[in-house]
């Protein structure tokens, strides 16, 4: 029987019963939608609007009904929404006591009350998969922080940099991520039940009891906005967003350092495919799914900003389409980060040809500028000096290393022997030991700094 059948004098179509149902996606709010009416019966009671008989009842009824659901032998069917479902399933245990657990609620405040519930334990869970993530790559800095490989801008070899510090970057990112969802939780972890429909109640409720029951941080301070505010749904999801943008640049440079080509991956067998005609193959599918999941949960965060923007106060149907797409996007997103973090566990490094790579190319051009400008020549004339260097070596097919003191001083006689030290990648990279920069000193801190970030990342 539908809640809401009273009023009507003929049962609603088949097809617009169909179209109009949600349990088949929100079932998963099940232990939220029991959680929620645990702590709004004891309310209840406490304040005298039902009896602790009634409430009694109650409590045993959901509990057994929890049981149920989660040892397999109660299915979730037949119902309009979860709600209904648990609420219909209680009645037919406990009769009329069963039918006083909705005094003072509305499905529009057990709803929003419900999701939020569920939000805030999926915000917590991503938390613990980021910081599992976090801790992979800062494994990874640790035991490279003594190799250098190439840094790239533009996708051209710019200047040679620490390994650690690479990962260090990714690690940074997920940091941001992290305290993103844990900044949102702020927003998330506020009550609406006790809003009613969208004008309160007046039963002589106590908001703070629930809340305490709950373990909510706050109150929600205006019904109207209580009963339809999704802001939290689409807060999570840019959140979400901005996991898989990260992970698809990590993606993106998994897929080029283990390609032949760079050769300075070497991603596990386990965690790659083949081709069905081409035996040589070994593909990096598992870095291209994620990289192509990215769209579909930016995807989700578009249709919740466009749902919502056109919405009068206060609830309306369209607010059952927040769901389906926080769903997929938290499986999407959960699923992408544990596959990357065991791929990542698994995946070697080649030192060598990255340390080749870092020294090719005139990587160190800039380092031979600044010796310029340290020894009193103004920068830009000493980046045009540099640049002339690099035409000749190009000319004479000639690398920064190769060049003889007597060639460098054809260019400037600032130049000494010491220059020969500078050109080399390794002190490249060590030179630079400003905060957050490429040296190993700078590596190390960087990565201390982290393990402290992380081991705040609590809520």
């Amino acid at each position: 029987m539908k809640l809401w059948q009273g009023r009507f004098a003929t049962p609603i179509a088949a097809d617009a019963d169909a179209f109009n149902e949600s349990l088949s996606f929100d079932k998963k709010l099940y232990k939220a939608d029991i959680t929620a009416s645990l702590a709004h019966s004891e309310m209840l009671a406490r304040c005298n609007v039902i009896s602790n008989e009634d409430k009694t009842a109650i409590h045993q009824g959901l509990k057994e009904i929890l049981a149920e659901i989660e040892s397999g032998k109660l299915i979730i069917q037949g119902q309009e929404d979860i709600h209904s479902f648990v609420e219909n399933e209680l009645v037919s245990r406990i009769g009329e006591a069963g039918k006083r657990l909705h005094t003072a609620r509305s499905r529009n405040d057990q709803v929003a009350t419900d999701f939020r519930l569920y939000v805030r334990e999926s915000a917590k869970e991503i938390v613990n998969l980021l910081k599992n993530l976090i801790a992979t790559l800062v494994d990874i800095a640790q035991k490279h922080v003594n190799n250098v490989m190439p840094g790239y801008t533009h996708l051209r070899k710019a200047q040679p940099i620490n390994c650690a510090q690479y990962f260090n970057a990714y690690s940074e990112m997920f940091l941001r991520d992290a305290q993103r969802f844990l900044d949102a939780l702020k927003r998330i972890d506020v009550m609406p039940l006790g809003s009613g429909a969208l004008a309160g109640t007046s039963y002589p409720i106590d908001r703070e009891i629930t809340r305490e029951l709950l373990n909510f941080k706050a109150v929600s301070q205006n019904s109207l906005d209580a009963v339809s505010d999704r802001d939290f749904v689409a807060e999570y999801l840019f959140a979400c967003s901005l996991v898989v943008a990260h992970l698809s640049r990590l993606c993106e440079d998994t897929i080029l350092y283990t390609s032949t080509e760079f050769g300075f991956w070497e991603m596990p067998d386990a965690y790659s495919t083949g081709s069905s005609i081409m035996p040589q193959k070994k593909n990096p599918d598992i870095s291209e799914l994620v990289r192509g999941k990215t769209g579909r949960v930016y995807g989700h965060l578009m249709a919740i900003l466009t749902t919502i923007k056109g919405v009068p106060l206060a609830y309306n149907k369209d607010f059952q389409e927040d769901k389906e797409g926080l769903f997929d996007a938290e499986k999407t997103v959960k699923d992408c980060i544990a596959i990357y973090t065991s791929m990542l566990q698994q995946i070697t490094l080649n030192v060598k040809r990255m340390e080749k790579a870092a020294a090719e190319d005139f990587t160190c051009a800039t380092d031979v500028a600044d010796y310029l400008a340290k020894h009193g020549v103004p920068f830009r004339t000493a980046h045009g000096v540099v640049g002339k260097i690099v035409r000749y070596c190009l000319n004479e097919n000639k690398t920064l290393e190769s060049m003889t003191l007597e060639e460098y001083r054809e260019h400037s006689e600032v130049f000494q022997a010491d220059v020969l030290t500078v050109v080399k990648a390794k002190n490249s990279a060590n030179a630079r030991e400003s905060v957050g920069g490429s040296s190993r000193q700078s590596a190390k801190a960087g990565i201390k700094s982290i393990k402290a970030r992380l081991k705040k990342l609590t809520y």
